[in-house]
């Protein structure tokens, strides 16, 4: 049985090797936040320089609520606020921004997107009167191809800014998604739906140059894929029939989970939910394009919540929390064999953590898709703990931690005496002098086949660089590092680690 699940696997998930886990946002520059370029490349040359053949980041589509990457207005947008400025300066569209002196350590949303908002709109600006005829025909060829999402999502931010941010509030045709009230916004808003078209096509570029450069040092993406979309998005909007809606459009139910590690609450993440049976009549066509999108931009997807295939657990719209929700069945095997008569071997990596049950355990197997196991859950009980690296099978994902976690300084400082002699007795002296790299280490020794490390813990910072803390709206996916932040040891000790462990 533990071997069954490398059988089909995907290549890339099928050898020893190493990753660093760090969304672009995180990176250093200028402009308010990390985004596509200069520092995304050297980022690059640091992780080939450490020996690292994989690079995780988190979903590469625009932040929605609280500037959660999880709550997307687009399953298939680019974050337009990762688009580098510096590029269309060098383009000839955009005048040099001032410097806005913007704080290096984290990243203030409520500056950072007005501020490239503006930049982006005076680009939009330059390329209308300064584009050539080969830059306006890879324009117009990129919406002809992309026309499938970038129609719906460019008509959706548009009526979001003239209509406000509830589609079921807008004009009823609007609202509907009747295709004559389209057509007319389209005649008439040529040239604000030109731009948001104009900005995917650079993140577009620019993504497929980077993820191409990584390829040129060895490196492959792991990109992220949310089980679920945001209610207020062009997804929901453009194809109401696929998700469990009432007749104004609101949400039968809402998508999260119980009470588990993270909240006493559960998270009540808000989202609605899939109509499984519509989906499966038509082939999970939706999935599909959603699939072969994600799939033509990383070389690897983490399939957040993957547990939701199995069951999900359904919320009333009426409960403020996730209390008082049921499980109810989710797609299963089928909808896997669905992707993989499409796609062949999926490179997916399941995350499967929270309340598992063996039925989740078994689907995950039969897909052949590795688990997570993250090592910061290991010392809760006995040495039975699936999170030890003793108990891991060779199709594993395996982590410190994640996002969602604190830095591993940071959960040992706030981890109670049983937990903390338990690390004690697994790890040696080695937890008290450097408990990140104690965690690191045992885990790059195990037999799972892949290593991710979060990159707070290859610098050792505490949990004031902590990226996100589930349940908390607000406050979150601001933290950033500045190079000086990193020196030349980390990237030394990784090299030395993967090599003695043959992860190189």
């Amino acid at each position: 049985m533990r071997e069954h699940a490398i059988t089909h696997g995907h290549p890339l998930l099928s050898r020893r090797t190493s990753g660093v886990l760090l969304h672009l946002t995180s990176l250093p520059g200028r402009h308010g936040s990390g985004d596509l370029g200069a520092s995304a490349r050297h980022f690059l040359d640091w992780l080939a320089s450490a020996g690292q053949s994989l690079w995780q980041i988190l979903p590469l589509t625009p932040p929605g609520a609280g500037h959660s990457p999880y709550q997307s207005p687009s399953a298939f947008a680019g974050n337009p606020w990762l688009v580098d400025l510096d590029d269309l300066v060098s383009c000839g569209w955009l005048a040099p921004p001032a410097d806005p002196g913007f704080d290096p350590a984290h990243c203030d949303f409520a500056r950072v997107i007005p501020y490239r908002l503006a930049a982006l709109e005076a680009a939009w600006q330059g390329f209308t009167a300064h584009a050539t005829d080969a830059e306006r025909a890879a324009l117009a060829e990129f919406t002809r191809r992309q026309s499938a999402w970038l129609d719906d999502y460019a008509l959706f931010m548009v009526l979001e800014a003239r209509h406000g941010p509830a589609w079921t509030r807008w004009p009823a045709p609007l609202a509907r998604h009747d295709p004559q009230a389209l057509r007319a916004v389209q005649d008439e808003a040529a040239p604000e739906l030109g731009f948001w078209r104009f900005v995917q096509w650079r993140f577009q570029v620019q993504w497929h140059r980077l993820r191409d450069e990584a390829h040129a040092r060895g490196i492959h993406i792991a990109g992220d894929a949310p089980i679920f979309v945001a209610h207020q998005s062009a997804d929901v909007w453009a194809h109401t029939d696929q998700f469990l809606l009432d007749e104004a459009g609101e949400p039968r139910g809402v998508a999260g989970v119980p009470p588990d590690y993270f909240s006493a609450t559960g998270q009540r993440w808000g989202n609605p939910l899939y109509r499984w049976d519509a989906m499966a009549h038509d082939g999970y066509r939706w999935w599909k394009q959603r699939m072969a999108h994600l799939l033509s931009q990383v070389d690897l997807a983490r399939l957040d919540h993957f547990r939701g295939f199995e069951a999900y657990w359904k919320i009333p719209t009426s409960e403020p929390t996730a209390q008082a929700g049921q499980w109810c069945a989710g797609p299963g095997q089928a909808f896997f064999h669905a992707l993989r008569e499409e796609f062949g071997p999926l490179p997916i990596i399941a995350e499967d953590l929270g309340i598992i049950t063996d039925a989740v355990t078994r689907l995950r197997r039969d897909c052949g898709f590795p688990g997570m196991r993250v090592m910061q859950f290991a010392f809760g009980d006995t040495p039975r703990n699936p999170y030890l690296p003793h108990n891991f099978e060779p199709c594993t994902v395996a982590y410190t931690g994640t996002h969602d976690n604190d830095t591993t300084v940071g959960w040992w400082a706030n981890a109670g005496d049983a937990e903390r002699q338990a690390a004690r007795r697994y790890l040696g002296p080695m937890a008290d002098l450097e408990i990140n790299w104690a965690l690191i280490h045992a885990l790059s020794q195990s037999v799972a086949h892949t290593l991710v490390i979060p990159f707070q813990d290859v610098l050792g910072l505490d949990g004031r660089h902590r990226m996100n803390t589930p349940g908390q709206p607000e406050g979150c996916w601001t933290w950033r590092f500045a190079w000086s932040d990193v020196g030349d040891e980390p990237a030394r000790r990784l090299a030395s680690m993967v090599r003695a462990h043959g992860r190189a």
